[in-house]
Protein backbone atom coordinates (compact mmCIF):
# COMPACT_ATOMS: atom_id res chain seq x y z
CA UNK A 1 0.00 0.00 0.00
CA UNK A 2 2.65 2.57 0.79
CA UNK A 3 3.97 2.76 -3.19
CA UNK A 4 0.41 2.91 -4.39
CA UNK A 5 -0.96 5.51 -6.32
CA UNK A 6 -3.35 7.92 -4.48
CA UNK A 7 -5.86 10.04 -6.30
CA UNK A 8 -6.84 12.26 -3.33
CA UNK A 9 -7.36 15.48 -4.95
CA UNK A 10 -9.49 18.71 -3.69
CA UNK A 11 -12.58 17.01 -6.18
CA UNK A 12 -14.50 20.11 -4.57
CA UNK A 13 -12.83 22.25 -6.78
CA UNK A 14 -13.03 20.87 -10.07
CA UNK A 15 -15.42 23.36 -12.74
CA UNK A 16 -17.95 21.31 -14.70
CA UNK A 17 -16.16 20.75 -17.67
CA UNK A 18 -13.27 19.64 -15.96
CA UNK A 19 -15.58 17.02 -14.29
CA UNK A 20 -16.81 15.90 -17.73
CA UNK A 21 -13.02 15.68 -18.89
CA UNK A 22 -12.01 13.51 -15.83
CA UNK A 23 -14.97 11.07 -16.58
CA UNK A 24 -14.78 11.05 -20.25
CA UNK A 25 -10.95 10.82 -20.83
CA UNK A 26 -9.85 9.43 -17.36
CA UNK A 27 -13.21 7.37 -16.49
CA UNK A 28 -13.95 8.37 -13.60
CA UNK A 29 -15.22 10.80 -11.28
CA UNK A 30 -15.72 11.63 -7.95
CA UNK A 31 -18.23 14.02 -6.95
CA UNK A 32 -18.02 14.63 -3.17
CA UNK A 33 -20.20 15.78 -0.41
CA UNK A 34 -23.34 14.28 -2.25
CA UNK A 35 -25.13 13.27 0.76
CA UNK A 36 -25.06 14.98 3.94
CA UNK A 37 -24.84 13.50 7.42
CA UNK A 38 -28.95 13.11 8.14
CA UNK A 39 -29.34 11.93 4.87
CA UNK A 40 -26.69 9.33 4.99
CA UNK A 41 -28.38 8.16 8.12
CA UNK A 42 -31.57 7.32 6.94
CA UNK A 43 -30.04 5.46 4.23
CA UNK A 44 -28.22 3.00 6.61
CA UNK A 45 -30.93 2.12 8.94
CA UNK A 46 -32.74 1.10 5.54
CA UNK A 47 -30.06 -0.56 3.81
CA UNK A 48 -29.63 -2.26 6.99
CA UNK A 49 -32.86 -4.06 6.20
CA UNK A 50 -32.37 -5.56 3.09
CA UNK A 51 -31.42 -9.34 2.78
CA UNK A 52 -27.85 -10.12 1.90
CA UNK A 53 -26.42 -13.40 -0.19
CA UNK A 54 -22.96 -13.50 0.10
CA UNK A 55 -20.78 -13.48 -3.15
CA UNK A 56 -18.99 -16.66 -4.68
CA UNK A 57 -15.65 -15.74 -4.18
CA UNK A 58 -16.37 -14.53 -0.08
CA UNK A 59 -18.28 -14.88 2.44
CA UNK A 60 -17.29 -10.86 3.42
CA UNK A 61 -18.52 -9.55 0.36
CA UNK A 62 -22.15 -9.72 0.43
CA UNK A 63 -24.75 -8.18 -1.87
CA UNK A 64 -28.63 -7.45 -2.81
CA UNK A 65 -29.49 -6.56 -5.95
CA UNK A 66 -32.72 -5.08 -7.80
CA UNK A 67 -33.25 -2.87 -5.46
CA UNK A 68 -34.90 -0.06 -7.52
CA UNK A 69 -38.31 -0.36 -5.53
CA UNK A 70 -37.39 -0.99 -2.21
CA UNK A 71 -38.94 2.51 -1.42
CA UNK A 72 -38.10 4.83 1.30
CA UNK A 73 -35.04 7.14 0.59
CA UNK A 74 -33.27 4.17 -1.37
CA UNK A 75 -35.69 4.42 -3.82
CA UNK A 76 -35.89 8.47 -3.97
CA UNK A 77 -31.92 8.23 -4.60
CA UNK A 78 -32.41 7.69 -7.94
CA UNK A 79 -33.40 10.81 -8.66
CA UNK A 80 -31.31 12.41 -6.09
CA UNK A 81 -30.88 16.42 -7.88
CA UNK A 82 -26.90 16.99 -7.52
CA UNK A 83 -26.04 13.78 -9.44
CA UNK A 84 -29.11 13.89 -11.65
CA UNK A 85 -28.26 17.86 -12.76
CA UNK A 86 -24.43 16.77 -13.56
CA UNK A 87 -25.90 13.72 -15.68
CA UNK A 88 -28.14 15.85 -17.93
CA UNK A 89 -25.14 18.09 -18.23
CA UNK A 90 -22.98 15.14 -19.20
CA UNK A 91 -25.95 12.64 -21.34
CA UNK A 92 -28.10 15.86 -22.57
CA UNK A 93 -31.62 15.00 -22.24
CA UNK A 94 -33.25 11.57 -21.70
CA UNK A 95 -31.60 9.52 -18.88
CA UNK A 96 -32.38 6.10 -18.58
CA UNK A 97 -32.05 4.21 -15.08
CA UNK A 98 -30.65 0.31 -15.76
CA UNK A 99 -29.73 -0.84 -12.65
CA UNK A 100 -29.44 -0.65 -9.04
CA UNK A 101 -27.93 -2.81 -6.08
CA UNK A 102 -26.72 -2.44 -2.88
CA UNK A 103 -22.63 -4.15 -1.66
CA UNK A 104 -21.77 -4.36 1.81
CA UNK A 105 -17.69 -5.27 2.04
CA UNK A 106 -16.90 -6.33 5.58
CA UNK A 107 -13.47 -7.20 7.30
CA UNK A 108 -11.84 -10.21 5.44
CA UNK A 109 -13.08 -9.18 2.42
CA UNK A 110 -10.38 -9.76 -0.52
CA UNK A 111 -11.06 -7.20 -2.94
CA UNK A 112 -12.75 -7.40 -6.08
CA UNK A 113 -10.71 -8.02 -9.30
CA UNK A 114 -10.27 -5.56 -12.30
CA UNK A 115 -12.61 -5.44 -14.26
CA UNK A 116 -14.83 -3.83 -17.00
CA UNK A 117 -18.96 -3.77 -16.50
CA UNK A 118 -19.17 -3.05 -20.20
CA UNK A 119 -19.55 -6.29 -22.09
CA UNK A 120 -21.00 -5.76 -25.80
CA UNK A 121 -21.95 -8.98 -26.14
CA UNK A 122 -23.52 -9.71 -22.91
CA UNK A 123 -22.17 -12.07 -20.08
CA UNK A 124 -23.67 -14.21 -17.71
CA UNK A 125 -22.35 -11.86 -14.52
CA UNK A 126 -23.95 -8.43 -16.24
CA UNK A 127 -26.83 -9.82 -18.59
CA UNK A 128 -27.55 -7.90 -21.79
CA UNK A 129 -27.67 -4.53 -19.15
CA UNK A 130 -23.93 -4.72 -19.99
CA UNK A 131 -23.88 -4.51 -23.46
CA UNK A 132 -25.36 -0.37 -23.60
CA UNK A 133 -23.14 1.36 -25.77
CA UNK A 134 -22.76 4.04 -23.62
CA UNK A 135 -23.43 3.90 -19.54
CA UNK A 136 -22.23 5.65 -15.97
CA UNK A 137 -21.88 4.02 -12.99
CA UNK A 138 -22.50 6.38 -9.99
CA UNK A 139 -21.17 4.44 -6.70
CA UNK A 140 -22.67 6.14 -3.22
CA UNK A 141 -20.50 5.65 -0.39
CA UNK A 142 -22.13 5.10 2.78
CA UNK A 143 -18.90 5.02 4.93
CA UNK A 144 -15.65 6.55 4.54
CA UNK A 145 -13.29 4.20 1.82
CA UNK A 146 -9.65 4.15 3.49
CA UNK A 147 -6.75 3.01 2.75
CA UNK A 148 -7.32 -0.58 4.85
CA UNK A 149 -11.38 -0.41 3.68
CA UNK A 150 -11.98 -1.52 0.79
CA UNK A 151 -11.26 2.45 -1.59
CA UNK A 152 -12.23 2.03 -5.26
CA UNK A 153 -9.28 1.25 -7.52
CA UNK A 154 -9.04 2.01 -11.30
CA UNK A 155 -6.59 1.82 -14.57
CA UNK A 156 -7.01 5.36 -15.82
CA UNK A 157 -7.93 5.42 -19.66
CA UNK A 158 -8.17 1.65 -19.80
CA UNK A 159 -11.77 2.43 -21.48
CA UNK A 160 -10.21 4.20 -24.66
CA UNK A 161 -7.53 1.83 -25.15
CA UNK A 162 -8.04 -0.17 -28.40
CA UNK A 163 -5.77 -2.56 -27.69
CA UNK A 164 -6.59 -6.32 -27.05
CA UNK A 165 -5.45 -6.22 -23.26
CA UNK A 166 -8.41 -4.17 -22.94
CA UNK A 167 -10.30 -6.63 -23.92
CA UNK A 168 -14.00 -6.08 -21.53
CA UNK A 169 -14.68 -9.71 -20.77
CA UNK A 170 -10.61 -9.88 -19.07
CA UNK A 171 -10.16 -9.74 -15.55
CA UNK A 172 -7.00 -8.65 -13.83
CA UNK A 173 -5.38 -9.78 -10.49
CA UNK A 174 -4.06 -6.02 -10.24
CA UNK A 175 -2.52 -3.45 -12.83
CA UNK A 176 1.51 -1.37 -12.09
CA UNK A 177 -0.53 1.33 -13.03
CA UNK A 178 -3.71 1.25 -10.89
CA UNK A 179 -4.74 4.32 -8.63
CA UNK A 180 -6.59 4.03 -5.34
CA UNK A 181 -9.34 6.21 -4.66
CA UNK A 182 -10.21 7.43 -1.00
CA UNK A 183 -13.64 8.62 -0.49
CA UNK A 184 -15.46 10.30 2.35
CA UNK A 185 -18.93 9.04 3.32
CA UNK A 186 -21.80 11.06 1.54
CA UNK A 187 -19.38 11.32 -2.24
CA UNK A 188 -19.55 8.88 -4.89
CA UNK A 189 -17.29 7.53 -7.43
CA UNK A 190 -18.81 8.30 -11.21
CA UNK A 191 -17.35 5.61 -13.81
CA UNK A 192 -17.57 4.86 -17.26
CA UNK A 193 -18.60 1.03 -17.27
CA UNK A 194 -16.06 0.04 -19.82
CA UNK A 195 -13.02 1.27 -17.47
CA UNK A 196 -11.39 -1.40 -15.75
CA UNK A 197 -12.02 -0.93 -12.38
CA UNK A 198 -12.56 -2.92 -8.21
CA UNK A 199 -11.65 -2.23 -5.12
CA UNK A 200 -8.78 -3.20 -1.99
CA UNK A 201 -9.13 -5.82 0.50
CA UNK A 202 -11.06 -4.68 3.44
CA UNK A 203 -8.16 -5.35 5.97
CA UNK A 204 -10.10 -2.76 8.95
CA UNK A 205 -12.45 -3.22 11.75
CA UNK A 206 -15.76 -2.47 9.67
CA UNK A 207 -17.95 -2.90 6.97
CA UNK A 208 -17.91 -0.41 4.12
CA UNK A 209 -21.62 -0.08 2.82
CA UNK A 210 -21.94 1.23 -1.34
CA UNK A 211 -25.55 2.01 -3.37
CA UNK A 212 -24.93 1.66 -6.84
CA UNK A 213 -27.31 2.75 -9.86
CA UNK A 214 -26.40 2.63 -13.39
CA UNK A 215 -27.68 5.28 -15.94
CA UNK A 216 -27.34 5.63 -19.62
CA UNK A 217 -28.46 8.23 -22.09
CA UNK A 218 -31.19 7.51 -23.84
CA UNK A 219 -30.09 6.26 -26.95
CA UNK A 220 -27.75 3.84 -26.25
CA UNK A 221 -29.93 0.89 -25.45
CA UNK A 222 -28.32 -2.47 -24.77
CA UNK A 223 -28.08 -4.84 -27.43
CA UNK A 224 -30.86 -7.35 -26.96
CA UNK A 225 -34.12 -6.47 -25.05
CA UNK A 226 -33.43 -6.79 -21.31
CA UNK A 227 -36.85 -6.97 -18.21
CA UNK A 228 -39.32 -4.43 -18.85
CA UNK A 229 -40.44 -2.52 -15.33
CA UNK A 230 -43.24 -3.93 -13.62
CA UNK A 231 -46.07 -0.82 -14.49
CA UNK A 232 -47.56 -1.74 -10.44
CA UNK A 233 -43.89 -0.97 -9.27
CA UNK A 234 -43.56 1.92 -11.62
CA UNK A 235 -47.35 3.66 -10.54
CA UNK A 236 -45.80 3.11 -6.51
CA UNK A 237 -42.69 5.77 -7.27
CA UNK A 238 -42.59 9.51 -7.03
CA UNK A 239 -42.99 11.58 -10.46
CA UNK A 240 -38.85 12.71 -10.86
CA UNK A 241 -37.68 8.51 -10.05
CA UNK A 242 -40.50 7.34 -12.42
CA UNK A 243 -39.29 9.76 -15.02
CA UNK A 244 -35.91 8.07 -14.95
CA UNK A 245 -37.16 4.53 -15.09
CA UNK A 246 -37.96 4.48 -18.58
CA UNK A 247 -37.88 1.52 -21.71
CA UNK A 248 -34.56 -0.27 -20.66
CA UNK A 249 -34.56 -1.42 -23.86
CA UNK A 250 -35.16 1.46 -26.48
CA UNK A 251 -32.38 3.03 -28.28
CA UNK A 252 -32.52 5.88 -30.79
CA UNK A 253 -30.85 4.15 -34.28
CA UNK A 254 -31.05 4.96 -38.23
CA UNK A 255 -30.27 1.49 -39.83
CA UNK A 256 -31.53 3.05 -43.01
CA UNK A 257 -30.36 6.59 -42.66
CA UNK A 258 -28.91 7.88 -45.31
CA UNK A 259 -25.66 10.76 -46.60
CA UNK A 260 -27.51 13.52 -46.39
CA UNK A 261 -30.59 13.28 -44.55
CA UNK A 262 -33.00 15.95 -44.34
CA UNK A 263 -32.91 18.54 -41.54
CA UNK A 264 -29.02 17.70 -40.20
CA UNK A 265 -28.20 20.65 -37.24
CA UNK A 266 -25.21 22.65 -38.00
CA UNK A 267 -24.32 22.77 -34.28
CA UNK A 268 -23.96 19.86 -31.41
CA UNK A 269 -22.71 21.23 -27.54
CA UNK A 270 -22.67 18.03 -26.44
CA UNK A 271 -19.39 17.41 -28.67
CA UNK A 272 -17.46 20.60 -29.02
CA UNK A 273 -13.93 20.32 -28.21
CA UNK A 274 -14.59 23.25 -26.09
CA UNK A 275 -17.26 21.79 -23.89
CA UNK A 276 -14.00 20.76 -21.24
CA UNK A 277 -14.06 24.86 -21.01
CA UNK A 278 -17.16 25.23 -19.00
CA UNK A 279 -17.21 27.07 -15.83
Amino acid sequence: MSSMRIDSRDWGALTLGERIRQLEVEGYLVLPDLLDATHLARLKREVNELPLTAVDYSPHQRNSPGIQFRGGDITQLIAHPPTIAFLRELFGGEIVMMSYAFARSEPGHPGISLHADGQHWGSKIFGFEGSCPSLVRVLYYLDDLTTEVSPFRVVPRSHISLHADANPYLRYERHPEEVMVPVKAGGAVLINHRVFHGNYPNTGDRARDMLAIAYRPGWAGPMQPVDEWDPADLARLSPEVRALCGDRSRRHWMFEGGNKPKGMASSAPGIDPSRWDRA
